[in-house]
Order: C-alpha cells, then sequence, then structure tokens
C-alpha cells in the first residue's frame, strides 16, 4: 500500500514537471516516504498510548527524544518494520519503566553523564542517505549536541517529579544509543557516512 501511493504521488509529480530530473525525482521520493513513515509510525504511537491510557507521558518521552536527535540525529532502521518495533520499544515501552521504576538519583547522575559523554564523542552521527559532509555543520551540530545535553543532564537531575525525570532520562538514553556505531553495527548500518565522500575527494 505504501509504495502505491508514493508511486502515484511521484507518477503525479512527473506528469506534472516534464522537465524534472530523475535525481530529483529520487530525493523528493526519499522525503515523502519519510514523511509516510514518520506520520504512519506516529499515529500508531499514539492510537495505542490512547488506549493503554499513556498518551502524556508518551507525548512527553517524543519530545524529549527528538530533543536530542534534533542536533545528534541518529541511525533510521532499513525498513519500516524494524523501525516500527524500534519506536515501539522506545515510546511505549520506555513510558512504562518511567512509570514504575524509582531509580537512584546517584544513577540518574551517572547514565546521564556517560550519555553526554557519548554524544560529546559520537555526535552527530549522520545516514547513508543523508551523510553530513559539510565539516562546519558537523562541529555546529556536535556544540548544539552537547548543550542540549548538559541542559538535559541538568533537568534530569533537579526535577522533583520522579516520572517526569525518568521520562526525560529515558528519551537521552535511547536517543544517545541511536548514534552509537555499535547500535549502527546490529542494525547493519554503515556509520560516518561523510568519510565515504571524504576518500572520494582524495582518491
Amino acid at each position: 500500500m505504501k509504495q502505491k501511493i508514493l508511486n502515484n504521488v511521484i507518477k503525479n509529480i512527473k506528469n506534472n514537471n516534464p522537465h524534472i530530473t530523475e535525481e530529483k525525482l529520487e530525493i523528493i521520493s526519499y522525503g515523502l516516504e519519510s514523511i509516510y513513515l514518520t506520520f504512519t509510525k506516529i499515529i500508531l504511537i499514539v492510537v495505542l498510548s490512547i488506549i493503554l491510557n499513556i498518551f502524556k507521558e508518551t507525548m512527553f518521552l517524543l519530545l524529549f527524544y527528538n530533543i536530542i536527535r534534533l542536533f545528534a540525529f541518529g541511525l533510521h532502521a532499513k525498513n519500516s518494520f524494524a523501525c516500527l518495533i524500534t519506536s515501539l520499544t522506545i515510546f511505549i515501552g520506555g513510558v512504562y519503566l518511567s512509570l514504575y521504576l524509582n531509580i537512584d538519583i546517584k544513577i540518574k547522575i551517572a547514565l546521564s553523564i556517560i550519555s553526554l559523554i557519548l554524544i560529546a564523542i559520537y555526535a552527530p552521527a549522520d545516514t547513508e542517505k543523508r551523510p553530513l559532509i559539510n565539516e562546519r555543520k558537523r562541529k555546529r551540530f556536535k556544540i548544539l549536541s552537547i548543550i542540549t545535553s548538559i541542559i538535559m543532564t541538568y533537568f534530569i537531575i533537579t526535577t522533583k517529579n520522579n516520572i517526569m525525570s525518568n521520562l526525560m532520562l529515558t528519551g537521552y538514553i535511547a536517543a544517545t544509543i541511536m548514534i552509537l556505531p555499535i547500535t549502527y553495527k546490529l542494525y547493519g548500518l554503515p556509520y560516518n557516512n561523510y568519510k565515504r565522500y571524504h576518500d572520494e575527494i582524495d582518491n
């Protein structure tokens, strides 16, 4: 169904813009597919969260996770099924962990600092389809990732509401895991994709 919808949209774009290049069509197709997958995934997560009566907590977890991802980026699963399973694990499973775990403040501090160090080392993490070739942009995103992580760490430690603090920590850790080389390896995805372009230029 997904491919049929996307093919029809691309066909209409091509018919209405006969001079458009195949390269531009490929870029548009990738963007539309990302929007489609994100939209359908979020709808399912929202519906499930409403059924399970955890809508508010799920929305907060989505927010905290994406605040880090906004600058640190990270992997995208190869297919929609793997993406869906990962998302459900993070946003539904993560909420239940946040609701029922009573994490000692010292452990929260330790986990937050470890996440901050990992982000300082590995962020931003690009993808094969969207490599971060521009060095200045990579440096800017790294700085923004570190600043955002420091702010997140501060609120995790100082927030009195245990559930809210847990949701922040869960989103923070999940987003950090998504930028690690070992996670890319487990998903069978290439890491540091921008280096391939640098190697081609050097050769």
